[in-house]
């Protein structure tokens, strides 16, 4: 399998995971989502909207477009079915980005503005593989709150997605 390839089945298994853990989520009322929890976004429907929010930071910086976010962790955080057809749009506009790809596409080197004001640049292939990373990394914080709920976190590991996927 080629980089690209991988690039593209990581978006995927990206879309797979947060549809599963969105779906799991979805039977807990509004009022356990936003109760405060020790995490430094304050909730899961806050740490879901951050993985959002950064979601339209990379998407705007791949683009070379600007995002407008001051701040990694918004004020203004949308209900839950809001942000679930939100995630979903931006899971599937990855998808589509990373096959839209070529190798040459993916070592192009896109430069842009950190949030916090400093300058970065990063290859277009290492932002995908960032927000896949990303994303999984804030899974894990979202599953440690279910577990507090108390609630079994669905499996999201990649080689259930491998399994399922073939």
């Amino acid at each position: 399998m080629s980089h690209l390839e991988h690039l593209q089945l990581l978006t995927r298994y990206r879309a797979w995971a947060d549809r599963r853990l969105y779906q799991a989520l979805a039977a807990l009322p509004e009022h356990v989502l936003v109760t405060a929890q020790p995490i430094v976004f304050g909730s899961l429907l806050r740490t879901l909207n951050h993985v959002y929010c950064m979601d339209q930071v990379w998407k705007a910086h791949l683009q070379g477009e600007q995002h407008g976010f001051t701040t990694r962790n918004p004020e203004d955080c949308p209900p839950f079915e809001t942000l679930l057809a939100s995630q979903e749009d931006i899971d599937d506009w990855y998808i589509r980005f990373a096959t839209s790809l070529d190798d040459r596409s993916c070592d192009e080197t896109v430069r842009f503005t950190f949030i916090g004001g400093s300058e970065g640049q990063m290859r277009r292939a290492d932002i995908l593989l960032h927000v896949v990373n990303h994303a999984t990394y804030h899974r894990g914080h979202v599953a440690a709150m279910m577990y507090g709920v108390p609630m079994l976190p669905p499996t999201t590991d990649l080689p259930v997605f491998l399994r399922e996927a073939h």
